[in-house]
């Protein structure tokens, strides 16, 4: 399923179906793949916003690693659920931003885990660096 970011939108939501091969011997989303999806989220919120990772990259030199994850698991998601990621930006100071996480199964509507992400934004030489002009109309919202 092909992601459907929502335009200048404060949270901005990517679909994604539960893979055979992300799930364990009971059929259950290993614990790991959570945080792909969190990075499946903040893809398509940029993309929303206008902008590309590799574009911050390759334009200014500006590279996101993750200092800091956390995920909360709410219920299991299973092989061939339809899921939802919803992704905000919380908190932008200096060279940190702060992301938020919801995953939902869209059939029933159901939370299935929450999580947050710490990127320290870096050059390609790892020093830490501002966000450049350009990015900051992104919508911060409260977490």
């Amino acid at each position: 399923m092909a992601p459907e970011p929502q335009p200048q939108s404060a949270v901005v939501e990517a679909r994604v179906r539960v893979r055979y091969a992300e799930t364990d011997q009971m059929g259950v989303v290993y614990y790991a793949n959570y945080l792909v999806w969190f990075e499946v989220g903040r893809v398509e919120y940029f993309r929303a916003h206008g902008f590309s990772y590799s574009q911050m990259e390759r334009q200014d030199d500006c590279h996101l690693p993750v200092a800091e994850a956390r995920c909360r698991y709410k219920a299991p998601a299973r092989y061939d659920d339809p899921l939802v990621i919803r992704t905000r930006l919380t908190r932008r100071r200096g060279s940190i931003l702060n992301f938020a996480y919801e995953i939902v199964r869209e059939t029933d509507g159901l939370l299935l885990a929450t999580g947050e992400t710490v990127h320290v934004l870096v050059d390609s030489r790892f020093q830490a660096c501002e966000l450049p002009d350009r990015y900051l109309r992104l919508p911060v919202t409260e977490a």
